[in-house]
């Protein structure tokens, strides 16, 4: 097989990503990567998984979308090795494709899986540049699934992120926790690697008027958002309306699980079986639209990530875009889900299912706090957190590495500093009172 070193020759840079966890673009976080790349004068190509109703080929707001039929889903050891195998062989025939229609300035290559260094070390050595963006701790998953801390596949899963750490000119991580992962295990400098979160964009998900429709007769709808895998903890949420609505009488609660995951069959199956199809309303995968619907009319966004050594590092992407959408969260009390939500969140004091449940009446119970919270939620994303403070940090990897100039002033960096984390409550109230949300809660707080 030989691949052309070839360079641009229309005078803009190629930059390719490659996706194997989601189809773009249903990814938030690598969709607003393609656009900033646009929006700076590059080309951009994506391949990723085929999406439902999605063409194998769509050139959608100046991204080129590559994409292959997804493998059945497989269970176990085998099965993950099956489907990561067939999607690196379906992966680089359409690298090579799209490399030989444009040569690829930059391949970016986003986990899970760790398996993706090896097509941009091929095209490295073409001249090419490989960046790798970190979504996942893949060794902490599987720590987190399997309880175990030891064993072939563990050590196995380290040599694969160990190869994906030497192969990269430059690491893209979600946060600080990971960015220290990529330093101390990595064996990465600082200077090659940069913190880019997964922030929202605040004016594609932000508050806005309820659809008194999706509350069903209920008071109150609590939201989760997200995947819905087996360290997502989303059986916490439906076990938790269980003792809210059977144990404790709120039959004024309505619960609303948006996404898709392996999970998804055994959460509808526990839901009928805990006799709670009245209360809790599982979605499936849904779309940015349909979101925002939900979020705007739900009193509380629900992070229920137990404790782990993977929900412990890893931001949830669910926590911002609750707060983009002005929702109060409740979570439990995690080091990255408190470095994003700050005051934004009210934590579970236990990691069990009754301190997460009592969490969520009491702040159902409490309509004035779910406003402040709400507030200073949508102004962490507004100054710092959202995509538009993140895009250039994003950018900055680009320009440096391909020497390119910006296009723009460079927006401030993201910081975790006084302005966002220490606001009062006095300084929270009076933002309430000028400018109090549309939501109301069940005892006439006015929208």
């Amino acid at each position: 097989m030989t691949i052309a070193r070839r360079h641009p020759t229309d005078g803009r840079h190629h930059i390719a990503i490659i996706v194997q966890n989601l189809p773009v673009p249903l990814d938030r976080r690598v969709w607003n990567e393609c656009q900033t790349l646009v929006a700076e004068g590059h080309r951009v190509s994506v391949i990723c998984p085929r999406g439902p109703q999605q063409p194998a080929h769509q050139y959608l707001d100046g991204v080129d979308i590559n994409t292959y039929r997804p493998p059945p889903p497989a269970d176990g050891t085998v099965g993950f090795v099956v489907e990561s195998v067939y999607s690196w062989v379906r992966t680089l025939a359409l690298a090579i494709r799209i490399h030989r229609r444009h040569p690829v300035s930059a391949w970016q290559a986003c986990n899970p899986p760790d398996i993706y260094w090896t097509i941009g070390a091929l095209f490295r050595s073409r001249g090419a540049r490989f960046v790798f963006d970190h979504h996942d701790l893949c060794p902490e998953i599987y720590r987190s699934r399997f309880a175990r801390d030891d064993g072939l596949a563990l050590r196995l899963l380290l040599l694969l992120e160990r190869a994906t750490y030497a192969a990269a000119d430059h690491v893209i991580v979600t946060n600080e926790s990971y960015r220290d992962v990529a330093i101390e295990r990595g064996g990465k400098d600082l200077a090659s690697t940069t913190v880019v979160r997964s922030g929202p964009d605040p004016e594609r998900l932000r508050p806005g008027p309820a659809d008194e429709a999706l509350l069903g007769g209920h008071a109150h709808l609590c939201c989760y958002l997200g995947v819905m895998g087996h360290q997502d903890g989303v059986d916490v949420v439906i076990r938790a309306a269980d003792l809210i609505v059977h144990r404790w009488g709120r039959t004024d609660v309505e619960f609303a699980l948006l996404g898709f995951g392996d999970c998804l069959d055994d959460l509808q199956a526990l839901t009928t079986e805990l006799g709670l199809d009245d209360h809790v309303h599982v979605t499936g995968r849904v779309d940015l639209p349909e979101i925002s619907r939900y979020l705007r009319t739900a009193s509380i966004g629900l992070s229920p990530d137990p404790r782990s050594p993977f929900n412990e590092r890893s931001t949830m992407n669910k926590t911002l875009e609750y707060m983009a959408c002005g929702l109060p969260v409740v979570a439990f009390d995690l080091r990255e889900t408190r470095v994003s939500a700050a005051g934004a969140a009210r934590y579970a004091p236990g990691d069990d299912v009754e301190s997460f449940a009592r969490t969520i009446v009491d702040l159902l119970d409490d309509p004035l706090d779910r406003e402040r919270m709400g507030l200073l939620g949508r102004a962490r994303i507004e100054n710092g957190l959202g995509w538009p403070d993140q895009a250039p940090h994003y950018a900055g990897v680009y320009r440096d590495l391909l020497g390119v100039a910006p296009t723009a002033p460079t927006l401030r960096p993201w910081q975790v500093d006084e302005t966002i984390d220490l606001r009062t409550s006095a300084d929270a109230s009076r933002v309430v009172e000028a400018d109090r949300p549309r939501r109301r809660a069940a005892d006439g707080v006015p929208r």
